[in-house]
């Protein structure tokens, strides 16, 4: 019986096939829109659509035909262009960009280059090759990239671009609102997940105090509340910096949202629609979701109670890969892969469910906790410092579960996201928790 982990023929047939996953998804991000709206950029906050294109392209040339086959520059002028930290993305269109057809055809050649690297990689001889862990590292950039061009696309304005069938009627959720995830340690963090990041490194023991979190994600119909409360206007709900983006900005609801009379609407990728009550908030804030937790009477989980609660099962005392065992996601465990344009209703997936009955946790919407970015003991930056240490500190918040947005080769139950506290554009909703009483 082969090892899926050091088998050479099974890691190159999950290389191809998450980079094919991968290439499709930018193909048809950046293949939808005609070319005006490919180098036009639809928020200072984003890069156009052709720079991500040429980007990827220019990463994988780096990491697979650089770094793992030792191959010369294909193009070495272009290589500060698409230099992620040389020029912040409000500067990106004024740069002299590939474009549109030349950008496909570069990472085009690149794939070809790389495609031919793969089928004679032997997977051992160093930590970039190991358990393919190089091909995996550019697949999971270039889904990462094929998110935030999604996020592009929502940001843009005129005719939708994108279609995709909803997620399906869901049996109203009528468990408990919140269960009792109890205390105790766990193992967090992961140092056997092949294609895990740095930062999700190493394994560690982590001590968490028994607590109560939401089973579900908080709703738009439970974040109306808070709207309909006053929740904008009082003070006493909101962190100094997030009181000081309300009123700068005059935030009255979640991004995309607006009220038409007594209905309150909004836009999804070119479509304005009533906000349905039973899905998750998305477009949120940390500071938006940190003040309706303290108006609830709760709180933000930390980072660590969030990945307990996804990972950890009461009956073996093991941490597992997801919360439903240690099976790959299927379309019956998360809504994940830019299936459905949207999260699915509360209570949705069912078969994704933790042993202690927490939905949810992977897939819909990215969840705020209330810790800061921060390396795990032990740590170690590879393969380059700027993926995750030059992010620790607490101007970052940590993001956990991943979004409709996100493909499962870039989503575990360990993975790590972080951003600013007042980013919105992002696909981020929440859930909250609560300490359980000492007796």
């Amino acid at each position: 019986m082969t090892d899926p982990v050091t088998d050479p023929e099974v890691l190159r047939e999950r290389a191809l096939a998450t980079l094919t996953a991968a290439r499709g998804r930018t193909a048809l991000l950046t293949g939808c829109v005609e070319e005006p709206d490919l180098i036009a950029q639809h928020s200072p906050l984003m890069s156009p659509l052709v720079w991500d294109l040429a980007h990827i392209g220019n990463q994988e040339e780096l990491w697979l035909l650089r770094a793992v086959a030792g191959q010369e520059a294909i193009r070495p002028e272009i290589d500060s262009l698409y230099d992620a930290f040389e020029h912040p993305r409000a500067e990106r269109p004024r740069l002299p960009l590939l474009p549109p057809e030349e950008a496909r055809r570069y990472a085009a050649e690149v794939r070809s280059r790389a495609l031919d690297v793969l089928a004679g990689t032997a997977f051992r001889g160093s930590r970039l090759t190991e358990a393919g862990f190089a091909f995996g590292m550019v697949a999971q950039h270039e889904q990462q990239h094929d998110e935030t061009m999604l996020i592009t696309h929502q940001l843009r304005t005129g005719p939708p671009a994108l279609t995709a069938p909803g997620p399906g009627p869901v049996t109203p959720f009528t468990g408990p609102a919140e269960v009792l995830v109890p205390g105790g340690p766990f193992t967090m963090g992961t140092s056997t997940e092949p294609w895990a990041l740095d930062n999700e490194r190493p394994a560690h023991r982590r001590e968490v105090d028994a607590f109560f979190l939401d089973t579900t994600p908080v709703t738009n119909a439970a974040y109306l509340g808070f709207i309909e409360d006053g929740g904008y206007t009082d003070p006493r709900w909101w962190a100094p910096g997030g009181w000081d983006l309300v009123r700068r900005h005059g935030l009255t609801a979640p991004l995309y949202w607006r009220r038409d009379g007594g209905q309150w609407l909004r836009r999804r990728f070119g479509v304005t629609e009533a906000v349905p009550p039973g899905e998750p908030v998305v477009h949120v804030s940390w500071y938006e979701a940190d003040a309706y937790a303290r108006w609830a009477g709760r709180r933000l989980p930390t980072e660590a109670e969030w990945e307990k609660a996804a990972r950890h099962d009461p009956a073996s005392g093991r941490s597992r890969r997801y919360p439903w065992g240690d099976a790959d996601p299927g379309p019956d465990h998360a809504n994940l892969g830019q299936r459905h344009l949207r999260p699915a209703p509360a209570g949705g997936y069912p078969a994704g469910r933790s042993p202690l009955g927490v939905g949810q946790l992977i897939g819909d919407v990215w969840e705020w906790t209330s810790s800061d970015f921060a390396p795990y003991p032990g740590f170690r930056a590879f393969p380059y410092r700027e993926y995750s240490e030059v992010f620790f500190g607490p101007e970052h918040k940590v993001l956990r579960g991943g979004s409709f947005a996100v493909d499962a080769v870039a989503c575990r139950g360990t993975f790590r996201n972080w951003d600013l506290p007042v980013r919105r554009q992002i696909f981020s909703g929440f859930r909250t928790a609560r300490s359980a009483e000492v007796a």
